[in-house]
């Protein structure tokens, strides 16, 4: 059986379209002779992901980004994605958009989840969020350099903008003069110095004699203290002690009216007994001065005494 020429070409057409449209979907990381499921991620930013860049779990690849667009009536973008029928972990699971290399351009990482009942099915949105890259992670670490950089140039331009204004023709001649100054003044310590060493060699002897005498009072000094450590100190103020300890025990027993000083001093009857003999022993004196002939008198014929009648004699 022949075919024609037109028959041919036709073939060849047919056979080269479906060539071109298995590779293309190749590319597109989706395949025609096996099933696949097409799940979606919503991102604000996937600058650097390109249709055909892997899916994968934890390095192995399970799909590739078919098609990237708008959101209808958004700013954000839908992220379509064809992956093995197979894969049976739950539709909770992130998608994680992150930086596959400095030049591998970006690429999506599942962050599996397996609930039961959650499975993911075709038409299902994954949450996703976006990972640092190694770029954007040295733009963070580089910011606040920078900004220190900018800050510490900014205070050595002020610093020496003060050291310029410091530093006049005025400021440099009275640094001079300082200089000079200070020079002198060296100069006079060391003349002092000199004079000192002088001083020192010429009153060595001196000096000699007065650390002997210091030595000769000190020991003097040592003496006495060892004399007044031959004191039994400790024996006379154990003495004392006891003289205190024996009148404290005497005036406490005066305070409780023991013996004849407590009596006396504390029974009230005692006194007034006393006030009243003194009381009468100064009347009979009083009588006494006032009558002397009634105590002393002769009698020749042996009268007797009358005795004493205080109100015959008022």
């Amino acid at each position: 059986m022949k075919f024609s020429r037109e028959i041919k070409t036709s073939l060849l057409v047919i056979f080269g379209i479906g060539f071109f449209y298995f590779g293309f979907n190749f590319l597109k990381g989706s395949s025609i002779f096996s099933k696949q499921k097409i799940v979606y991620a919503v991102y604000d930013e996937v600058e650097g992901l390109s249709i055909g860049a892997d899916v994968n779990i934890n390095g192995l690849s399970i799909g590739k980004i078919t098609k990237i667009d708008f959101v209808p009536n958004s700013t954000k973008i839908l992220v379509t994605m064809r992956i093995r029928a197979d894969l049976n972990f739950s539709k909770s699971s992130s998608a994680i958009l992150y930086e596959a290399g400095l030049i591998g351009g970006k690429a999506i990482l599942i962050q599996t989840k397996f609930e039961q009942g959650k499975v993911i099915k075709s038409g299902d949105t994954l949450p996703s969020s976006t990972q640092p890259g190694f770029t954007e992670l040295v733009n963070q670490q580089i910011a606040p350099l920078q900004q220190k950089l900018t800050s510490t140039l900014t205070s050595v331009d002020e610093l020496f903008d003060g050291v310029s204004n410091v530093l006049n023709n005025q400021t440099q001649e009275n640094l001079k003069t300082t200089l000079t100054e200070l020079t002198r003044t060296v100069e006079n310590i060391n003349s002092i110095s000199k004079k000192l060493d002088v001083l020192l060699s010429n009153n060595t002897t001196a000096i000699d004699t007065t650390l002997k005498n210091l030595a000769s009072t000190s020991s003097n000094l040592n003496q006495i203290s060892d004399s007044l450590a031959m004191v039994n100190i400790k024996s006379m103020l154990d003495k004392y002690n006891q003289v205190a300890q024996n009148l404290n025990q005497i005036l406490e027993q005066v305070n409780r009216g023991e013996g004849t000083a407590g009596k006396l001093i504390n029974d009230p009857k005692l006194y007034q007994n006393l006030d009243e003999t003194l009381n009468a022993l100064q009347t009979l004196i009083n009588d006494l001065k006032e009558n002397p002939k009634r105590y002393v008198h002769f009698s020749l014929f042996g009268k007797k005494n009358k005795p004493y009648n205080k109100e015959q004699e008022d």
